[in-house]
């Protein structure tokens, strides 16, 4: 069966796998800390949030070097749309906040 190659598959694998990269993270990194406190010390340092998100992304790159091998073109499309969206919040946390 398999996952369609539609850009909607594509974009909704590619927001969704930020967070695992983004709870893999935190496991390596964060542990010691509940994911409660984890989030209020990333509030607090917006720059930390950035950097995160960035890091998490890495899972797009994943997931979207997976859809290129399989041949899944749009699959790809809408996994690479989702990271452009993910990239440029990263971005707007680092200069505007």
């Amino acid at each position: 069966m398999g996952i369609q190659d539609t850009k909607k598959a594509g974009f909704i694998i590619g927001a969704i796998a930020p967070f695992l990269g983004f709870f893999i993270y935190y496991l390596m990194r964060f542990r010691l800390f509940t994911l409660k406190e984890f989030w209020q010390v990333l509030m607090m340092q917006r720059s930390l949030l950035s950097g995160i998100i960035s890091i998490s992304l890495l899972m797009n790159v994943l997931v979207f070097t997976l859809a290129l091998n399989k041949r899944k073109d749009q699959l790809a499309i809408g996994i690479f749309i989702a990271s452009c969206v993910y990239g440029g919040t990263a971005l707007a946390i680092r200069w505007f906040f």
